[in-house]
């Protein structure tokens, strides 16, 4: 294991001191701010706002990376390509034609990344590797924080490990990201984790002492 990356999950701070959670996780040596963005048909929730994600990325001079969860996602497209973010995951179930959005933000200088659903297969994405920097596995269904890791993905994460060289891809994990997964996966090939609610947030510890004791 070497240079693994961890990114909060930013829906899952707490909004009534957002300066200071940026700035605690900044200095405990987060490596970037993971921003969901929720449309409420795409999956049956609605998440942080443009205001959210502009805060954030005034505070950091850390990566900003934006989950799309919104349906037809390059009719959004530059709302977020306008806010100097570093990466954008789109969902290709969400779109059309997913291609021309991810062609769209390598356009705009930012990384292109798509989001698979748990019951997404792996081998409906292929073609889209070509085209992708990241893929972020989701193993809990998108829309809501702190749910149950779902068992079955593990063996997807793993198909799509075996491939990432082919496609010179980077492997994320998103959704119930535990330190037991962490241990597991990562020296495996999974690059960086998503952290929310079962690791980081809410468990009245300094962030700093938490991301000592992950894995590096």
């Amino acid at each position: 294991m070497s240079d693994i990356k961890y990114s909060a999950s930013m829906m899952c701070a707490n909004f009534a001191s957002l300066r200071d959670e940026v700035k605690m996780l900044e200095e405990a040596g987060i490596d970037s701010f993971h921003i969901d963005m929720m449309d409420g048909q795409f999956v049956p929730n609605f998440g942080m706002g443009l205001q959210d994600l502009e805060y954030i990325r005034s505070a950091t001079k850390k990566p900003v990376e934006v989950h799309m969860m919104i349906k037809k996602p390059d009719s959004y497209l530059r709302l977020f390509t306008s806010k100097n973010v570093d990466t954008i995951y789109i969902h290709p179930e969400a779109d059309y034609h997913p291609s021309t959005t991810l062609q769209h933000i390598i356009e705009a200088g930012i990384t292109p990344g798509i989001a698979v659903n748990p019951g997404t297969s792996i081998e409906s994405i292929l073609e889209l590797l070509y085209i992708v920097d990241r893929v972020l596995i989701m193993s809990v269904n998108p829309g809501h924080a702190g749910q149950v890791y779902l068992p079955y993905v593990g063996q997807k994460i793993e198909k799509l490990l075996s491939i990432r060289n082919k496609y010179k891809i980077e492997v994320y994990w998103d959704g119930a990201c535990s330190l037991d997964k962490i241990e597991k996966f990562a020296p495996m090939g999974v690059k960086g984790f998503i952290l929310g609610t079962t690791v980081l947030f809410g468990k009245n510890r300094p962030y700093s002492d938490i991301l000592a004791e992950l894995p590096r």
